[in-house]
C-alpha cells in the first residue's frame, strides 16, 4: 500500500513542481514584458488582469505542493510534546480539519462557477471567468489528495516524536558521513591531518 501511495506522491510532486515552475516563469515573463512596454508608452491593458489571475493560479497550486511536502506552518511540536495518548487523536482532529476546510472551499469554488457562468475578463473578452476561477476547486481537490497521499508518513513522524527538523538534521549528517567515507575521509583522519 505504502509503494502506491509513494508512487502516486512523487508522480503528483513532479506534475505540481513542473506546474508551478511554469507558471512563475510565464508570471515573471508577463510582469518583464509589461515593465518593458510601459518605457515605450504601450502598456498592455491586459496585464494587471492576467498577472493577478496568474498569481492566484501560482498561490493555489504551489500550496498544493507544499501540502504534499508537508511544507506550510504548523504546530508539531506541540504535538509532539503530548502523551501520545493524546497526541494521535489530535493529529488525526487536525488532518480532519484541514480536509473539511479544503472540502467547504471546493465546494464554494462550483458555487463560484456557477455564478460566473457566460462572463468573460474584462481585458482579454475571450476568456471565460470559470476557466480563470477553476483554479478554487481544484487546487481544493489537489490540497486534499496532496494531504492524503502525505497523511501516512506524517502521522507516523507525530507518532514517533520525531521532528521535521530533527530528521532533516539526520539526513545530512549520513549524507555527510556517505561523502566522507566515499573520500576516504574518517574522523581520525581528519583529526590527523588538523593536528599536524
Amino acid at each position: 500500500m505504502m509503494t502506491i501511495v509513494n508512487r502516486l506522491s512523487t508522480w503528483l510532486e513532479k506534475i505540481l513542481e513542473v506546474f508551478t515552475a511554469v507558471l512563475m516563469v510565464t508570471l515573471t515573463l508577463v510582469v518583464l514584458y509589461a515593465v518593458v512596454m510601459r518605457y515605450t508608452a504601450r502598456t498592455p491593458s491586459w496585464y494587471d488582469e492576467v498577472a493577478a489571475i496568474m498569481l492566484v493560479w501560482l498561490t493555489y497550486y504551489a500550496g498544493a505542493l507544499a501540502a504534499l511536502k508537508r511544507g506550510h506552518i504548523g504546530v508539531d511540536g506541540v504535538l509532539r510534546a503530548m502523551p501520545v495518548a493524546i497526541r494521535m487523536p489530535v493529529a488525526y482532529l487536525a488532518e480532519a480539519c484541514v480536509i473539511v476546510f479544503f472540502v467547504i472551499l471546493g465546494w464554494a469554488g462550483l458555487v463560484v462557477l456557477d455564478i460566473m457562468q457566460g462572463m468573460n475578463l474584462i481585458t482579454l473578452r475571450w476568456v471565460p471567468i470559470t476557466f480563470t476561477q477553476s483554479v478554487i476547486p481544484i487546487g481544493a481537490a489537489l490540497f486534499i489528495i496532496a494531504t492524503f497521499l502525505s497523511m501516512p508518513a506524517h502521522l507516523k513522524k507525530i507518532r514517533s516524536g520525531i521532528s521535521q527538523e530533527e530528521e532533516e538534521i539526520a539526513q545530512a549528517i549520513a549524507e555527510a558521513e556517505r561523502d566522507n567515507k566515499e573520500a576516504g575521509l574518517t574522523a581520525d583522519s581528519i583529526a590527523g591531518r588538523d593536528g599536524r
